[in-house]
């Protein structure tokens, strides 16, 4: 590789300390630096990029995930932030990660992502962005008052259940190590293929997660509540592009068509960078 992006948060690396040593390595072995900031839902990636290094948490990489996916490169995330389930790069073995870039010592994963869009109810034109495509999750959760939401879950045409909840999170076994892990859902081997709906706080004893087959078609619908009255929703895509929703818009989800590209420099298994981020003894 020869032309790389560095794109960092600038909250994570506030004199960008990291973000020069990473372009200092880079540009004294004859490799194309371009440096930008991950504030934005876009990354402006330029033509010839070949490699996109992403500086901070899991947040700034989700945000860069998607403009990356949208031109086909591949992302690798180097850890500032706290856990980091996302990235594979510690600032400690910086110098010998980047040498692993350079001469191309890596392997390719391809992680599914999903699509979703908003199918607006006696709305005919609500001048908004209704459609995007989500890394770790697509999350619909209430907005303003406190309050219980009801959605009914569609799968393949079919009314799956009626939940009343917060919110309800659609994930992708890349974010099963996210929001759908703290609310209580399975942690999945990241390079499988499926769907994962996980209620959050739901009024119910019963309320599990469901796991349904990566083709499967999800559509949430926005019920009224038990008084007839609206209700005020958002959807979250990867916690950055926001959508509002109410009673009578539904959000159909699916398996996005594009996939977002990560590299992997090391040997480690699944299982054994589980068991790291957990400090399982």
């Amino acid at each position: 590789m020869n032309h790389f992006l560095v794109v960092t948060n600038k909250h994570k690396d506030p004199t960008f300390t990291c973000t020069n040593r990473i372009r200092g390595y880079l540009e004294r072995h004859g490799k194309q630096c371009h440096i930008r900031t991950g504030e934005t839902a876009e990354t402006d990636i330029p033509p010839d990029t070949e490699c996109v290094i992403v500086l901070g948490g899991d947040g700034t990489l989700l945000r860069a995930a998607r403009s990356a996916a949208d031109v086909g490169v591949p992302l690798i995330g180097v850890n500032l932030g706290t856990l980091g389930y996302l990235a594979e790069v510690n600032s400690d073995n910086l110098e010998e990660a980047l040498g692993q870039l350079i001469k191309d010592d890596f392997k390719k994963e391809k992680r599914m992502m999903l699509f979703g869009e908003v199918v607006w109810g006696k709305r005919k034109d609500s001048g908004q962005q209704n459609s995007s495509c989500a890394l770790n999750d697509i999350a619909i959760t209430r907005k303003g008052s406190l309050q219980i939401i009801v959605f009914h879950i569609y799968v393949n045409g079919q009314l799956l259940y009626t939940c009343h909840a917060d919110g309800i999170l659609v994930a992708t076994p890349t974010g099963s190590t996210g929001y759908n892990l703290s609310a209580g859902g399975p942690i999945v081997e990241p390079h499988a293929e499926l769907i994962l709906l996980t209620p959050v706080c739901p009024h119910s004893m019963n309320a599990r997660t469901i796991v349904l087959s990566a083709e499967d078609a999800v559509v949430i619908e926005i019920g009224e509540n038990k008084k007839g009255e609206r209700q005020d929703v958002e959807a979250c895509f990867d916690g950055s592009v926001k959508i509002a929703m109410h009673t009578g818009d539904k959000m159909e989800i699916k398996k996005a068509e594009k996939v977002t590209e990560m590299l992997k420099l090391s040997q480690d298994s699944f299982v054994e960078v589980l068991h790291k981020k957990m400090d399982v003894e």
